[in-house]
């Protein structure tokens, strides 16, 4: 039986064992939901740090103000965003965490050595990866202190894995303090994205 179930999971698809896994359902508040996106077709991966509530209610990642702006960000729209054909989603971890004191709670580290190298391997066709917030940093950009040192290290003409700031509301406060990112960085990187896209132009959208 057990020799079964393992020949099973290695013919479904990475996206389907990922929906599956309850590694760490008993740690979880709300049980486990993973949440991903993404087929062989994907042309953008965006790696954040987990789902938030609204995320884990409705199955959708960035499905909240912290998406909305990114989508602004990015300049494209739902319907591109949500799209598999053009977008991989992957969090650093794939189930909601739960409240903190301070907003939600720190990725599971569990899930990133899990799972990740398993769906980048089946991420034929991306040619650019954003890293959203600290979380994803640290992990894959390690090497950088700060986000603001790493946004600002960021080499558009040659480096396709790209940190980003939290969209988050609650980072407002960065994105006053360092209004070059909004100002100089987002039109290189909505450039960045046309291209990546390739022959799914998002139209640029005022932010």
């Amino acid at each position: 039986m057990f020799f079964y179930c393992q020949n099973q999971q290695a013919k479904m698809d990475i996206f389907t064992q990922v929906n599956l896994c309850r590694f760490c359902e008993p740690e979880l508040p709300l049980g486990a939901k993973p949440i991903i996106q993404g087929n062989s077709l994907s042309k953008i991966l965006i790696i954040g740090q987990a789902p938030g509530l609204k995320a884990h209610n409705s199955r959708l990642p960035f499905n909240d103000p912290s998406g909305d702006r990114l989508r602004s960000w990015l300049a494209v729209e739902r319907a591109q965003f949500y799209n598999p054909d053009l977008f991989a989603i992957m969090p650093m971890a794939f189930c909601y965490p739960g409240k903190g004191k301070s907003g939600d709670l720190a990725p599971k580290a569990v899930c990133a050595p899990k799972w990740h190298q398993q769906v980048f391997a089946s991420l034929k066709q991306v040619s650019l990866t954003l890293l959203i917030g600290q979380y994803a940093q640290r992990y894959y950009l390690p090497q950088y202190s700060s986000v603001t040192d790493m946004v600002k290290a960021a080499n558009y003409e040659t480096q396709n894995m790209i940190p980003l700031p939290h969209p988050s509301p609650r980072n407002q406060i960065w994105l006053k303090k360092h209004n070059w990112f909004e100002e100089c960085v987002i039109p290189q990187l909505q450039v960045k994205v046309r291209k990546a896209l390739d022959g799914h132009e998002a139209a640029i959208i005022p932010i």
